[in-house]
């Protein structure tokens, strides 16, 4: 059986070094990214490009927790990246991330600015 949180946690190392390709790598090809409240990203191309236009600077994460079940990995913690103005905001998040065939598929985040 696959570690998912070793899948998750190598996927945020890479985009945290700027390498999106690399954390692209761990997802499916209709990978969707659910912003609760706010937006969906679907496809792998479609997040490619928001992660382009979104981390001009790497995010920086601090995983407070993860928890991981058959079907997902639950990480909670803070997130740091720089907003469109080129100002550095912290946020205070948890993403539930689903998995298949042991590749990211779905994600549900709850962002809150902190």
């Amino acid at each position: 059986m696959i570690n998912k949180k070793k899948v998750l946690l190598k996927a945020n190392e890479a985009v945290s070094k700027g390498d999106n390709e690399g954390f692209l790598s761990h997802c499916t090809e209709t990978v969707a990214w659910v912003f609760e409240g706010d937006t969906t990203i679907r496809g792998k191309e479609s997040l490619k490009k928001w992660m382009g236009e979104n981390y001009t600077k790497p995010p920086q994460f601090q995983v407070k927790r993860l928890i991981e079940d058959d079907e997902c990995v639950v990480a909670m913690g803070a997130i740091s990246l720089k907003d469109k103005t080129g100002v550095v905001r912290v946020y205070s998040y948890c993403d539930v991330w689903q998995f298949d065939q042991g590749k990211m598929d779905m994600l549900n985040a709850f962002v809150v600015g902190i």
